[in-house]
Formats: structure tokens, sequence, C-alpha cells
């Protein structure tokens, strides 16, 4: 495993200002791809804009259109904060003023550009065959460092819940209770049925929200998480939001139980909170995609145990962290790219890690669907049967009295 001494080189990163209001950043495609790093799973954000590689999302105070190109990104701000005044002009990153330099500050730290990926790709490439084998088909993954009061909100309504619908409960969320963003002058001009942008909301914002009202939005019992989770952090030293921050100086471990003293908050979702906004590179979310990859390629002694228990997303989590070292996290996140249905598709079948859905036979899957269907039809028309079965035994019983009598 690599040490934490084994820091990667800074990726160069240069930026130029076009006259269309879009600014270049020249970053290498095996550094940052967009799509490999936006639609899948660390943020919900962000939307797939034009039949380009584009998108438009939140970060902070605003609202960023990404263009994939070839040599990097290029990006514009469609929609801002409307109470955020301009600030004065002061120098910002690599001696760029004002406005520009305070865009591509924000966006440094939201891609964690001081990072050199390739680095850490070459090095995982020597400690692993799996990860030398499945690389090549996922360049440019890089984690997100996200707001943890977002993160965590987020993360929140993921339970027991897939990507699309992940992204439909935050957009209502920001819709609800967040600041909606506008548009300055200088952006270019909107449509009337594009979707409106909104700021996160913060916690005071959040405090608004009543468990009735995100039921009816469709949160399910996700809705008592929220507000349990607004409340609970309403009541931390300094407040809510400070205290998530703070958790950025602690150990991964401390920082891990101290989310799940929070409602909704397990192993998991803790993990992922850790991993996409407090700085802990080396946690690891184990859920099925990724647990499947641990018993398959790291630790198949394993695969005969049936249910996913803390305990063993403990050892999940350490099988990794020992192959990859202190950035285990960033590893993970390429391994998990290879098991998400629309982009495992990329790798030869041969790479590809086994489902359970493809050792069972389709015939297996009919035939237990009709006997649940069977077993159903029975059950309906059990109680019709039984008075059938009642009627003609009283008949009996009066034909028998009779001949009796």
């Amino acid at each position: 495993p690599a040490s934490s001494s084994d820091a990667p080189r800074r990726p160069a990163v240069a930026m130029a200002v076009s006259d269309l209001g879009w600014t270049t950043v020249q970053v290498q495609q095996e550094e940052l791809l967009l799509s490999h790093t936006l639609p899948v799973g660390q943020t919900f954000r962000w939307v797939e804009t034009t039949k380009a590689v584009s998108y438009t999302g939140v970060i902070g105070s605003r609202a960023y259109q990404l263009e994939q190109l070839e040599d990097g990104f290029r990006y514009r701000v469609v929609a801002r904060c409307p109470s955020a005044k301009d600030e004065e002009d002061e120098e910002g990153e690599d001696g760029v003023e004002g406005e520009k330099g305070r865009e591509l500050a924000e966006l440094r730290e939201y891609f964690q550009l001081q990072l050199n990926l390739s680095d850490f790709i070459s090095h995982w490439s020597k400690c692993d065959e799996r990860f030398k084998a499945v690389k090549e088909y996922y360049p440019g993954a890089r984690l997100l460092r996200q707001d943890p009061v977002e993160c965590l909100f987020s993360f929140i309504c993921s339970s027991n819940n897939h990507i699309s619908r992940i992204h439909g409960m935050v957009s209502t969320l920001c819709r609800l209770y967040g600041t909606e963003l506008r548009a300055p002058a200088s952006a270019p001009p909107r449509g009337e049925g594009e979707t409106r942008l909104y700021k996160f909301p913060t916690l005071e914002q959040l405090s608004e929200a009543k468990e009735e009202d995100l039921r009816a939005n469709g949160f399910g019992y996700r809705a008592k998480f929220v507000t349990g989770s607004v409340a609970a952090l309403a009541g931390k030293p300094g407040g809510g939001a400070a205290w998530l921050h703070s958790l950025r100086g602690v150990p991964y471990k401390e920082a891990s139980l101290a989310l799940q003293t929070l409602p909704g908050i397990g192993p998991k979702v803790a993990a992922c909170i850790c991993l996409f906004s407090l700085d802990k590179y080396e946690a690891i979310p184990v859920d099925t995609h990724v647990w499947r990859v641990v018993v398959t390629h790291y630790r198949p002694d394993l695969q005969e145990k049936k249910s996913l228990t803390p305990r063993l997303m403990d050892v999940a989590q350490e099988a990794l962290q020992e192959t990859f070292g202190p950035h285990a996290g960033w590893a993970h996140n390429v391994l998990f790219l290879a098991e998400l249905a629309e982009l495992k598709k990329r790798l030869p079948e041969k790479l590809q890690t086994p489902t359970k859905r493809k050792q069972a036979t389709p015939k297996k899957k009919k035939t237990s669907k009709m006997k649940t269907t069977e077993a159903a039809d029975v059950k309906a028309e059990t109680p019709i049967k039984k008075k059938k079965k009642g009627k003609k035994g009283g008949e009996m019983k009066q034909a028998a009295k009779k001949n009796l009598a």
C-alpha cells in the first residue's frame, strides 16, 4: 500500500477566457472526464443538458454549465444566488483577478484538481491485477469534494433507492426550501422550458420541512430521517454546519461514528459522506456492488455469506484498504464504475463481475412468479370454497336429522 507521504504531483491546469462567455480549463481526460465523475452516484445535482457531453448543476451559490473538451472542459455561470453581492475584485488563483478567479478556485476545490489522479492510477495498477485490467475503460473518474450539509441529506435520500429517484428527491428539497438562483446579466439566455435552479437549502431553511409534507412529496420513510437529522444538527454546539465541517479534522472512524448518531445514517451512508465531503479518502461505501467486487476478486472466502452485516462491511472495507492504501476510496471509485449497469457494458465479458441474475435461469423466475400468482389465486378463492363446503355440510346434516326422525 502507498504511504501517506506518497503525495501525487499536481496536475497541470490552465485557463483561458473566450469571447462567448465560456472559460476553458485545460486538464487531461486521464485526470478528469465529466461523464465518469458527475452522473455516477457521488452527487445528484447535475443534469446532462445536450447531446454533447454537457452538464448543468449547482456548486454552492453558482449554477454552472460544463462541457467536455478533448483537452479539458469549458464552463460558464448560468445563474447565481441573488443575495450574494459581487465581491470586490481581488487576485484569484493562478493570478486571475476577480470573479473568474473565484469561479476557478471553486471548481478546483470541487474536482480536487490539486491531486494528480494519474499518479494514483499508476501505483494502484502495480498493486492489483483487477484494477490494472479495468482502469483503461474508466479514465478521469475523480472524487468530488462536496459541501457536507448537501452531501449528508443527499445520501439520507439514497437509502434503498436508485440514482434517478435520488436526483428527484434532492431536486425537491432544493425547490421547496432552497433559494432560487438567478441568471446574471452576462449569462446566455435560457429557454422558458428550462428547469429552475436552486441553491441547496441551509439547515435553517430545512428546519421548515415537516415530515408529512416530505411524505406527500414522495420521500416515504426517509422523511422522518430528514427532519430528525435537521433537529439533531440544530442542537450541535456552534451549529450543525460548523459541526459537520469540523469532522474534516478528525480520523475517519471517529467521523463515521459521529455521523451514525444522526437519524437515518448507518455505516454505508456515513462512508459516503466521509468520502465525498469530509476528506476521508480511505472510506469505502460498501453496497451490493462493492460487496460483489470484494467477494469475487479480493475475498472469495466470503462468498457463502448470506447477508451484508456491518461487520462484513468492515471486512470488505479493510480488504480494499489493504490493497490500495490511504486513498483506497479513490481506487474503489474506479472499480465501482465497472459495476454500474450502463458502464459495465464497456468491459469485455471475461472482465465483468458475474451477477446472481446471470446465474439464475429464466424458467425458474417464471415458475416462481407463476407459483406466487397461483398461490394468490388459491387464497382469493379459498373463502368461496369454504362457503360452498359449509353449505353442502349443512344440507347433509339436515338430511340426516330427517332420516333419524
